[in-house]
């Protein structure tokens, strides 16, 4: 959900350029970068409401607050509603206000933390000038979604327009979510599948390691990752573990075939959304659009679209993890750490597909199925993924100690692990921490969240 790139007008006048749009992705090894985002919630440290975007202490004049410190503003309809600055980093907002650093692409996880650390740094001092704070965590605990403003941008209308014509949980995802991900690389179509299937196979144990979201509306939800379960009821054409990319023959051809099965949300023309939702891109390729009658879609127009489906694994130029809460500073660096010790090095992403391999796709949707709610509890295969997690982070860090990416201390990127090392080991997620604190230190309350897990 980010704000729009400058769109491409090259024309689409075939399938196989969009084929092709994917496969120019592949880059070799030495290339590889990563790119980290993470949201967060605003809030006012007084009486712990949402910001709205207008006002002295909205969120538009947040934005307007960061520009000094380097960034460019994006405006829609004469509102700022990002920023971008030289390094390719932006600065995005949700539907409901969440902050979005979506980052540069970096060359190792010491940098990725960094960057996190100053963003954080910015924002807060910015923040802290308008009596408002930041809350990181996967689910919001306290506001109801009529207690949500929406933030100003067109696509936003058309979604919440959409969402609940295709599932009851889709606003809540709008408003009420924030996550960690990061977008990661592949060397060829090969090394894609491999990534792919790897990844999304063991995308409920991020789920579960980094579970942060046991509350809706003030009280336990009766999950521990209340983010990961709303998109089992979001939209079932654009979410979900993708069955096919499991199946012999799975290419950038397959995700395709996918993507142009997924109805269109919008077309962005002139600086407007054009609301085609519902609509059919295949149709566009023909220029049936009856949004557009007549026109053809552009490579820009591909691109916006791919934006729109949110399985747990997303592919465009590059893979999107995306089955984790939003969470402290420490987790920020973790997600990335995690991911990429396990998919950029060869010997143990093989080793990482030995370990999933065999387990069927029932057993692969009972997993996302029980790992919002079970969290290392959760069993696959005869065994928890407490265990699979402990085994997992082994290989991860073995990953990244074979990078050999050093910080100042000497340290490798390794360090990043420990804070999940910890989780696994105790076989407690961080949501069973929450309610704990919930039922003694907190006596009922979800409002000491607000300054224990504020950034």
């Amino acid at each position: 959900m980010s704000a729009p790139a400058k769109p491409s007008l090259e024309p689409i006048t075939s399938r196989a350029q969009l084929v092709h749009w994917l496969a120019s992705g592949s880059k070799p090894k030495d290339q590889w970068r990563i790119g980290t985002e993470h949201e967060k919630f605003a809030f006012t440290t007084d009486d712990l409401r949402p910001l709205p975007y207008d006002g002295p202490r909205g969120i538009g004049r947040l934005l307007q607050g960061l520009i000094p410190y380097g960034w460019h503003p994006v405006d829609e309809a004469g509102k700022v509603i990002a920023l971008v600055d030289d390094t390719g980093a932006s600065v995005t907002l949700e539907p409901g206000g969440q902050v979005e650093l979506s980052g540069a692409p970096l060359d190792n996880i010491h940098q990725t933390c960094c960057e996190t650390y100053g963003h954080l740094k910015q924002v807060k001092e910015v923040a802290q000038s308008m009596g408002a704070g930041f809350l990181g965590m996967g689910f919001q605990p306290k506001w109801s979604r009529a207690d949500t403003p929406w933030m100003p941008k067109g696509r936003y209308k058309i979604m919440r327009d959409y969402m609940p014509k295709r599932g009851s949980k889709g606003l809540d995802m709008m408003l009420r979510t924030c996550t960690v991900q990061v977008n990661l690389d592949f060397s060829s179509e090969a090394d894609m599948v491999k990534k792919f299937r790897v990844s999304l196979a063991l995308q409920p144990l991020a789920t579960a390691l980094f579970a942060s979201s046991p509350f809706i509306d003030g009280k336990p939800s009766g999950l521990l990752s209340s983010r990961s379960d709303v998109w089992t009821d979001t939209d079932p054409d654009r979410c979900g573990m993708l069955p096919f990319v499991f199946e012999d023959g799975f290419g950038f051809e397959r995700y395709v075939d996918y993507m142009l099965d997924v109805p269109m949300y919008f077309v962005y023309r002139d600086g407007q959304y054009i609301d085609a939702s519902g609509q059919s891109f295949r149709d566009f390729l023909e220029g049936r659009l009856p949004a557009l009658p007549g026109q053809l879609p552009t490579i820009g127009d591909w691109g916006d679209h791919m934006t729109t489906a949110f399985p747990e694994v997303r592919l465009k130029k590059y893979l999107e993890m995306r089955g984790a809460d939003g969470g402290p500073w420490r987790r920020l660096c973790a997600l990335p750490a995690f991911w990429v010790g396990l998919l950029y090095d060869d010997a143990v992403l093989d080793a990482a597909w030995d370990l999933v391999k065999d387990w069927s796709m029932e057993e692969r949707e009972q997993l996302r199925t029980d790992a919002p709610r079970l969290g290392l509890k959760t069993r696959v295969a005869g065994r928890t993924l407490q265990d699979i997690g402990l085994e997992v982070l082994d290989l991860s860090a073995r990953g990244l100690r074979a990078r050999g990416r050093l910080n100042d201390s000497g340290r490798d990127e390794s360090i990043f692990l420990e804070t999940l090392q910890a989780i696994a080991a105790s076989g407690r997620t961080p949501a069973e921490e929450m309610l704990d604190s919930f039922a003694t230190r907190w006596q009922g309350s979800v409002d000491p969240i607000f300054a224990e897990y504020a950034y």
